[in-house]
């Protein structure tokens, strides 16, 4: 795999040997006007160049990050050469319906990017003052989401997954099908994997290539079998040309990024090798800004028509929300959307769970201009009925169900309903808005019409559909 070609002003001096190396650093002595991040080219005992960068620097010394690992080096045949910038990847919209490796080098038979621009993958700052709030709703498709947990254009909505769960399946429904419903463009896609195997980065291929995804779409891949130092520059990669895209080219963008945890894992380990002082479960005490400093290159800015869009995958071990990659995660991020196991297990797809998920900006992107005046009052409706439902669940498997009062029979009705008909769809299921939110007021019809306290009646009148039975029946009393 060649190493990019590189025009640099003034390539510096060539160091022959190191003082060690440490899993994948090689620690150079006695250099000189060498800067934090820079470029660096390590000549292995082959000739073969290798691209790395420096990642700690100090007047006796510079430890650099080899990204392609250092299989085959020794002490005294390295050669090293530093080259006087950080990494810079070429931006074009001409990369749209590539697939690239982790660092940005075409893997499909193609020919370099052509572009006129290389940019620095650390990105710029962004002035808090010229971001724009996040606020048209896009539409996914998926009724658990676009019902309960909208996802909103500028928005960081992270999938909370467990080892086994389809994210990956989710995932690539919500890119085939993600749109803005009030103006008529589509969404290009930035996808970046960081240590995945090589059935899903195949899957991932095959289902945007047969969905005419691919067209729209840049893909990006850091292999389970790449080296995993390699991961740290894949995300920041996807994010540069994801920018171009929205802020250059004026287009909305969705960047997909998974796994995030095996990019903390990566993290940790480049830290341990540094000899690092850990934090929580090993991790860098640095992992929060670490994070941030990917999130949130995500949003809108003034003047620019563009928006990026951010979706970060991140199993969580043995299903630990607290873990610290999710528990960060969601400090940075505007809410979450987790995957229950147990759904899985009774055959819901998709399996998101109804009240852990979350999306916090949902407020600014639903309702009257946006979706339809219903949905705000809808969405908090079928959250409190579906609380009830599992508190009403949780007292059936200390007394029996058969030991439940007339009303919480109702509510297990409607929490059934709830996950087979609303919660549970096709993979290849394209819901419009509409047909998500009469499908909630067909839930709600489950229940008595008194036990809609977050509807207004004006509401009531409009989409309450009455059931069977006497219209002057009594709501009939809750199990105490």
């Amino acid at each position: 795999m060649n190493v990019p070609t590189l025009k640099v002003a003034d390539p510096g001096l060539q160091y022959a040997g190191a003082a060690r190396i440490e899993g994948p650093l090689v620690v150079v002595e006695r250099v000189r006007d060498v800067g934090y991040d820079e470029l660096v080219e390590i000549i292995d005992p082959g000739g073969q160049p290798r691209l790395g960068r420096v990642l700690d620097i100090s007047d006796a010394q510079a430890v650099v990050q080899v990204l392609e690992g250092t299989p085959g080096l020794s002490n005294q045949t390295v050669r090293v050469r530093f080259l006087g910038e950080s990494f810079r990847l070429p931006v074009s919209r001409q990369m749209l319906g590539r697939v690239f490796d982790g660092l940005g080098r075409p893997v499909d038979g193609g020919p370099p990017a052509l572009a006129a621009e290389r940019r620095d993958v650390n990105g710029l700052p962004i002035n808090p003052y010229a971001r724009r709030y996040p606020r048209e709703f896009i539409q996914t498709g998926l009724s658990a989401i676009d019902g309960m947990n909208a996802l909103v254009r500028g928005q960081k909505l992270p999938i909370f997954s467990g080892n086994g769960l389809p994210h990956d399946r989710v995932s690539a429904q919500i890119v085939r099908q993600a749109r803005l419903i009030e103006e008529r463009v589509e969404f290009s896609m930035v996808f970046a994997a960081m240590g995945v195997k090589h059935d899903v980065a195949e899957f991932f291929m095959r289902n945007f290539r047969e969905s005419g995804a691919l067209a729209r779409a840049v893909m990006f891949f850091s292999l389970a079998d790449a080296p995993s130092v390699e991961r740290l520059l894949t995300p920041r990669v996807a994010l540069t040309l994801a920018e171009h895209l929205a802020f250059d080219c004026g287009q909305h963008v969705l960047v997909l990024l998974t796994d995030m945890t095996n990019y903390c894992e990566s993290l940790r380990e480049v830290g341990t090798a540094r000899g690092e002082i850990p934090g929580r479960k090993g991790y860098p005490g640095y992992l929060y800004s670490d994070l941030a400093s990917l999130y949130e290159r995500a949003g809108r800015i003034e003047g620019s028509q563009g928006s990026i869009t951010q979706m970060a995958i991140l199993t969580m071990p043995a299903d630990d929300i607290s873990h610290p990659v999710p528990d960060l995660t969601g400090y940075i991020t505007e809410g979450q959307i987790v995957l229950d196991r147990d759904l899985f297990q009774r055959g819901v797809y998709p399996p998101i769970a109804g009240l852990p998920s979350l999306s916090r900006l949902m407020k600014d992107g639903v309702g009257k201009g946006y979706t339809r005046e219903d949905h705000p009052s809808l969405a908090s409706q079928l959250f409190a009925a579906y609380a009830y439902v599992k508190r009403v669940r949780g007292l059936a498997d200390v007394i029996g169900e058969e030991e439940l009062g007339p009303l919480d029979k109702q509510y297990l009705t409607f929490g059934t309903a709830f996950e087979t008909r609303f919660l549970n769809q096709g993979e290849d299921e394209n819901r419009r808005i509409e047909t998500t939110l009469d499908l909630g007021w067909d839930m709600l019809s489950l229940l008595p019409r008194d036990e809609l306290h977050r509807i207004s009646d004006t509401l009531l009148e409009q989409h309450y559909r009455q059931p069977d039975g006497p219209p002057d029946t009594p709501p009939a009393p809750r199990t105490p």
